[in-house]
């Protein structure tokens, strides 16, 4: 069978491929390619300037080529390393040889080829390209596709800051808030957490077999190599990495910023399953319309139908991100001794986990995008729960000192239904200051919404 998106595997590359695209040359075995070869060219430019004299600084001309390398790097050009991979049977090998035999024609880089993954183990090149991968990953789609839900959340609050709605603790009617608060309380929590996963620090390291430099030192006992590694670690692309350097490790960098970065990432995950669920519910008590789009249908059988889908998508689709993010997390700072392969093909579905995370946050947008405030459906259900001013009701009283304020409430309004009229007739009986029963008498469950507009307003 031939691949195309209806045959595909995964529903990352095949229903959702073009949902995906930005992600898809940063995490996906091309681009895992691609990375590897930035690291080997970053690694042999800079030890063609470190000092030594069996490797002479490159001409301009020679590295103008090799940042081509990079620059330019093809499907063609990871179809190529793929074809040596099938004698070599090694992914990184493959890579160091596919670059080798891009210096033929070219004496002044043939004569230094075996400077090519000088001193390197696998995984030193491997680390840093997961690194890079991440970092791309991470600054290019995951957060500007959360920036663009944090912003359309910001707007709605504001929108909608002083547009009084009933609350439900644990179900029931409760003290009113207005939609822009509860949408404020949203972006609060998820601005916190879109800034650690921004805040950490991208790993790498280069310190050869067992972390301590041993081949490295073998050559030249006398270099500072640990000192080069940071240099090439922390050098701005594309001289260098623009990472943080590790100094300490086994053969595989710790991934314990993986585990805290992924980790950060279904923070988020989790404030939005959140929200999904809420704005679901709201959508299903009509506070919330959402917007008709001709040919579209909601139901196979049902006409009237307009279900709320995109939120449904990215429950779910966050839920898978977080299944998978909370194994890598668990599983990749975990290794047997000094190496074992089974971060390995772990590491491979990074982009898995990122991409039901992006997936996800496209959904949510388009169905924010979607809904349609329902002011109507919002201000009947208020006016049907009078009830709620029993709280302010039973705090004024207390402020006066009338005696058993709470059970006095309790006893008039539980279980009853409560109106305008049965409220204002209950304040008519206190024996309170005047002007304290006229403000009670002016309250009604729209008004009384504490500081949420401002509140709202203020995110």
């Amino acid at each position: 069978m031939s691949f195309s998106s209806i045959s595909a595997l995964s529903p990352l590359d095949g229903r959702y491929a073009a949902k995906l695209a930005s992600l898809r040359p940063l995490m996906s075995e091309q681009g895992y390619m691609h990375r590897r070869v930035q690291v080997e060219v970053a690694w042999f430019i800079a030890l063609s300037d470190a000092g030594f004299k069996e490797f002479k600084p490159l001409t301009p001309g020679a590295r103008t080529y090799l940042l081509g390398l990079i620059k330019n790097f093809s499907e063609a050009d990871g179809e190529a390393i793929k074809t040596i991979e099938k004698t070599t049977n090694h992914d990184v090998k493959a890579v160091e040889y596919w670059i080798k035999s891009r210096f033929e024609a070219r004496p002044e880089l043939l004569a230094t080829q075996e400077f090519v993954h000088f001193a390197c183990t696998s995984e030193d090149i491997n680390n840093t390209s997961h690194a890079l991968q991440i970092k791309g990953a991470r600054d290019l789609v995951l957060l500007p596709a959360l920036d663009a839900v944090i912003a359309k959340l910001r707007g709605m609050a504001h929108a909608f800051a002083e547009v009084p709605m009933l609350s439900r603790t644990h179900g029931q009617t409760a003290s009113p808030t207005t939609v822009g608060k509860e949408i404020a309380n949203v972006v609060v929590r998820l601005a916190a957490a879109r800034e650690k996963i921004a805040a950490i620090k991208i790993m790498g390291k280069m310190n050869g077999a067992v972390g301590n430099y041993n081949a490295h030192l073998s050559a030249w006992p006398d270099f500072d190599w640990e000192a080069f590694a940071r240099k090439v670690i922390e050098t701005p692309e594309p001289l260098g990495l623009g990472l943080t350097f590790q100094p300490y490790s086994i053969q595989i960098e710790p991934h314990d910023y993986m585990a805290e970065l992924f980790d950060a990432i279904a923070r988020a995950d989790t404030i939005l399953i959140d929200w999904s669920r809420d704005v679901w519910g709201y959508v299903s008590l009509g506070y919330f319309k959402q917007k008709l789009k001709d040919g579209e249908v909601g139901s196979s059988t049902m006409p009237h139908k307009v279900n709320p889908i995109d939120f449904e998508n990215a429950e779910g689709n966050l839920g898978l991100a977080n299944a998978l993010l909370k194994h890598l997390s668990e599983k990749l700072p975990i290794s047997r001794w000094q190496r074992d392969l089974t971060d390995s093909t772990v590491l491979r579905n990074m982009g898995v986990a990122v991409g039901y995370a992006v997936l996800a946050y496209q959904s949510l947008l388009t169905g924010l995008n979607k809904l349609e405030i329902n002011e109507a459906a919002i201000a009947k259900d208020l006016d049907a729960s009078w009830e709620v001013l029993a709280e302010p009701i039973q705090t004024v009283m207390r402020r006066f000192g009338l005696p058993q304020p709470y059970e006095q409430l309790k006893k008039f309004t539980r279980g009853a239904a409560m109106t305008r009229e049965l409220m204002q007739g209950f304040i008519d009986g206190l024996e309170l200051p005047q002007s304290e029963k006229d403000r009670l008498l002016a309250m009604t469950p729209a008004s009384y919404t504490g500081k949420a507009a401002e509140l709202a307003r203020r995110v």
